[in-house]
C-alpha cells in the first residue's frame, strides 16, 4: 500500500510554497461511530448490491469477513490465506487487497478479488473470480478462476483496488511495482505503456472469448498494452466511482512530499514519475508537463499526513452537508472533504473528527466502504495497524440534517 511508510520526520519541513498557500480550510466536523471491532488488518470493503445490507470486509492476510445487521459474522465468507503471499506479522504491502461484486451478483453469484501470490520476480498480482456457495449466502466456494496476472518486482506498491464501473467493466488499480522513485527501467513503470504496472486497468469479465479486453480501451491495437485504461500512477490506494455522475476518483500515494486525488479519464497520463502531484519529480525541475493531467486536489506531507487513503463521493441521504462531496483521509490520521459547491470545482477542506465515544486519538485509516444506500464507512485501527484490532466505523456529521424527499429523489 505505499501507505505504510513510516519515514516521516525528515519530510515534515519539506513543504512546497504553493501547497502551503493552498492548505485546506476547516469546514466539516466528522464523528466516527464504531460498528464492529475485532478485524485483523482490514484493507478494503464492499457491498454486494444484492439488497441484503451486508458489508464485506477484506483482511490483508487472506480473509473476507461479513458485517450483517451491525455484527461481525464469526465464519469468514472466503479464506484464501494459503494462497496469499504476505508476511505473517509486521509490515507488508502484499496480501488480499481488493474485492468487487459483479453488478448482477444477486443473480449470478460472481465476485472478484485482487491478491498477491507466490511467483513472479517478488510476487504475482492475481485478479481472480469466485462464486458464492449455492447452499449458504454467507460462504463462498473455494474454486478459483484466474483472469489476469502480472509480476511484482518489489514487495510494495501493489495497488489492489477493484471496482465495477457504470459501464459494467471491471477496473483494477496497479501500483508502479515498488522501490523508491519508480526505479525499474529507464523511464520507470508509470510512463511505460509496455507494462501493466503504474496503471489503471479495465477488463470485461463477461467476454472470456475476447480475452477480457474491451475493444474501446485506449491502447487496443496501438502503442500500449490492451488492458490499460490510464497511466502515470504511483500507487493508487483506493479508487471509487461516484454513483451520481460515474466519475472515477483515484487517490494516488506520493513519493515523499505530495499526496493527490485525480479524476481518471480514458487514456489519461497522470504524470508519475515525471511528476509528483503538480510538481516535477524526475527531473526535479523543468520537467515535461505536456499531456499530463494534474490532480483535482493535493496536499503536502506533515504530521498525520503521510499517505493518502481514497474514499467516496457521498451519495447517501442522511447528511445533506456531505452530499456530492468526496470524503477521504490520510493513513496517518487526518480526514478531508473535497467540496464540490461549484460544478467542476473542488475545494479541499479539513474535516476534524472525533469518536462518537470520545476525542480523536492516533489511528491508521486504511480504507473506506460504501453501503447499498450510499452511506460511507471507514476501516481503521487505533494505535498501530499491525498490532491493534481493526474497526469499521460509520462516518457521520453530528447535527446535520438529511436530504428532503425531493432532494433525494432528484439524485436517484
Amino acid at each position: 500500500m505505499g501507505i505504510h511508510r513510516i519515514l516521516l520526520s525528515i519530510f515534515f519541513t519539506v513543504l512546497i510554497a504553493h501547497l502551503a498557500q493552498a492548505q485546506p480550510m476547516t469546514d466539516y466536523e466528522i464523528e466516527l461511530d464504531d460498528i464492529v471491532t475485532g478485524l485483523s488488518q482490514p484493507v478494503a470493503g464492499a457491498n454486494a448490491g444484492d439488497g441484503s445490507g451486508r458489508l464485506f470486509i477484506v483482511e490483508q492476510k487472506g480473509r473476507i469477513r461479513i458485517v450483517q445487521d451491525g455484527a461481525l459474522v464469526t465464519d469468514p465468507f472466503l479464506d484464501i490465506s494459503s494462497r496469499v503471499r504476505v508476511n505473517s506479522s509486521g509490515y507488508d504491502e502484499r496480501g488480499l487487497l481488493g474485492l468487487a461484486f459483479h453488478p448482477d451478483y444477486a443473480e449470478n453469484g460472481r465476485f472478484f478479488v485482487n491478491y498477491t501470490a507466490p511467483g513472479g520476480q517478488n510476487a504475482l498480482s492475481v485478479i481472480a473470480e469466485y462464486h458464492v456457495s449455492a447452499n449458504d449466502p454467507n460462504r463462498a466456494d473455494m474454486e478459483e478462476t484466474r483472469l489476469l496476472t502480472y509480476s511484482q518486482p518489489e514487495g510494495n506498491h501493489n495497488g489492489g483496488q477493484l471496482a465495477f464501473g457504470p459501464d459494467g467493466m471491471l477496473y483494477i488499480a496497479a501500483g508502479d511495482g515498488g522501490g523508491a522513485g519508480d526505479q525499474h527501467g529507464p523511464i520507470g513503470n508509470g510512463q511505460n505503456l509496455d507494462t501493466l504496472l503504474g496503471k489503471n486497468l479495465r477488463i470485461n469479465v463477461n467476454d472470456a472469448n475476447g480475452g477480457f479486453i474491451p475493444r474501446d480501451n485506449p491502447f487496443v491495437d496501438g502503442d500500449g498494452m490492451d488492458e490499460i485504461w490510464a497511466y502515470g500512477l504511483r500507487n493508487p490506494w483506493r479508487f471509487s466511482f461516484d454513483r451520481g455522475t460515474g466519475a472515477l476518483f483515484c487517490a494516488d500515494v506520493g513519493q515523499n512530499r505530495i499526496e493527490e486525488i485525480n479524476i481518471i479519464e480514458k487514456g489519461g497520463n497522470y504524470g508519475w514519475r515525471v511528476m509528483e502531484g503538480s510538481d516535477c519529480y524526475n527531473p526535479s525541475s523543468n520537467c515535461d508537463r505536456s499531456g499530463k493531467i494534474l490532480p483535482i486536489a493535493e496536499y503536502a506531507h506533515g504530521a498525520n499526513r503521510i499517505s493518502v487513503t481514497g474514499g467516496y463521493v457521498y451519495r447517501g441521504s442522511v447528511f445533506s452537508s456531505l452530499h456530492g462531496n468526496y470524503v477521504f483521509a490520510d493513513y496517518g490520521g487526518d480526514m478531508f472533504v473535497l467540496e464540490n459547491a461549484t460544478p467542476g470545482v473542488w475545494t479541499l477542506k479539513e474535516a476534524p473528527w472525533r469518536y462518537s465515544d470520545g476525542p480523536a486519538s492516533a489511528v491508521s485509516f486504511s480504507s473506506f466502504v460504501e453501503d447499498e444506500e450510499g452511506e460511507v464507512y471507514v476501516l481503521y485501527t487505533r494505535g498501530g495497524f499491525f498490532n491493534s484490532p481493526g474497526r469499521l466505523a460509520r462516518v457521520t456529521v453530528p447535527g446535520d440534517t438529511p436530504l428532503s424527499a425531493g432532494e433525494w429523489d432528484a439524485y436517484q
